[in-house]
């Protein structure tokens, strides 16, 4: 059993450094970091990708927030100044990647880039930004499952339980899930690579079904998903993730010049 040692790291005076965004941080920090070294050793232009990353990264938090909002309206429409909130947590993967993409793909369309072949070696680096990032909600108590009694059951506050499961104490730390998960698609793309590297964009396609898979399951036992009517929005955003990725992988592959 553990438990999160508090969401700020930091506090002088009114103004507090808060483990959200330290975590944040040292994932895009991580995800550009690599995705530029894999970029350079692939012949791409690590500068252009740099510029790239930029975009998709504020786009994606952009995207990502927004995402989450539309799907939590009912929370924050009655209090609308708490969208800027971003350090109480609230930010939506596919989100992120819709935004990412549009605002990184802009990029690369206006300057001729061949988007497939920097998806590729963006891929590796969005999964290890995924299991870093996802921390943040450990320390904000939040994205947690339901309650268990396993040895690795997570405690969560009074404060931050949902209405039917005050009286628990421990819950499935359903972030933990999805981060050893991100770890383990990151460590598949790296290995898949060589064998993918011809057909252009089947790597991220690869990454886009393996990281879309873990979230159907994962989310199958979050207490706060977003919903839509009886549906919960991430397991039918991934569905259609794996389902892309199976339809398009063995296509791109049947497509790709011969070594």
């Amino acid at each position: 059993m553990f438990r999160s040692p508090g969401a700020v790291l930091v506090q002088v005076g009114p103004v507090s450094l808060r483990w959200y965004g330290v975590v944040l941080a040292t994932a895009m920090a991580a995800g550009v970091w690599l995705a530029t070294r894999v970029a350079r050793r692939r012949g791409l232009d690590a500068v252009e990708m740099l510029k790239a990353a930029e975009l998709a990264l504020l786009g994606g938090l952009i995207g990502a927030r927004l995402y989450y909002v539309l799907f939590a309206w009912d929370y924050y429409g009655q209090d609308p100044w708490r969208i800027l909130a971003i350090w109480e947590g609230g930010s939506a993967l596919h989100g992120g990647l819709i935004g990412g993409l549009l605002t990184g793909g802009a990029y690369a369309w206006r300057r001729g880039l061949p988007l497939a072949r920097y998806l590729d070696a963006a891929a590796p680096s969005l999964a290890l930004g995924q299991a870093i990032g996802r921390w943040g909600d450990f320390f904000n108590e939040q994205a947690f499952g339901t309650p268990t009694g396993l040895p690795w059951g997570l405690y969560i506050s009074p404060s931050h339980r949902p209405l039917p499961f005050l009286q628990d104490q421990f819950f499935h730390p359903a972030f933990l899930y999805e981060s050893v998960w991100s770890l383990l698609v990151f460590v598949v793309l790296l290995a898949s690579r060589p064998r993918l590297a011809p057909a252009a964009g089947a790597l991220f396609l690869c990454y886009l079904g393996l990281s879309s898979f873990g979230r159907v399951w994962v989310e199958a036992i979050r207490t706060d998903p977003l919903m839509l009517g009886s549906f919960r929005v991430s397991q039918l955003v991934g569905a259609v993730g794996v389902g892309l990725a199976l339809w398009g992988v063995p296509r791109l592959r049947k497509r790709a010049p011969v070594a």
